[in-house]
């Protein structure tokens, strides 16, 4: 996959680029899927969020939680929540879609199988 390229409005102020994801970006190494990720939202085109097409989503970059160095984002795109994170091998990892807001909230309460996804990706 490609790799997060540098954001090409940052001076500019791209709305979708919180100042946390910018601090991260330069360093991201790859960028995978999980499998659930897959199975949630296979065709989403997650260029969009590593190009950091801001203009697709409601809410993009939001920081939710630092949990042991690994740092979990969302992205809101038609009604669809996008959770990610940036790991301490700075590596961007899609972790799972979620079109209910319940069972969002349900899978970031879960600390423990948050970390094991992304050390399993």
């Amino acid at each position: 996959m490609t790799l997060v390229k540098s954001c090409p409005t940052a001076d500019a102020g791209c709305l979708g680029c919180q100042s946390h994801f910018q601090q991260l970006r330069p360093n991201i190494t790859e960028v995978l899927a999980s499998k659930h990720f897959l199975h949630d939202a296979p065709d989403f085109d997650i260029s969009l969020v590593t190009d950091c097409r801001h203009q697709h989503f409601t809410i993009l970059h939001r920081l939710e939680e630092t949990i042991q160095g690994n740092h979990i984002f969302r992205a809101l795109h038609n009604h669809q929540h996008i959770v990610y994170a940036v790991d301490k091998r700075h590596r961007l990892i899609f972790l799972r879609a979620f079109d209910n807001m319940k069972a969002y909230e349900r899978f970031l309460d879960d600390k423990k199988k948050l970390v094991e996804m992304i050390e399993a990706a």
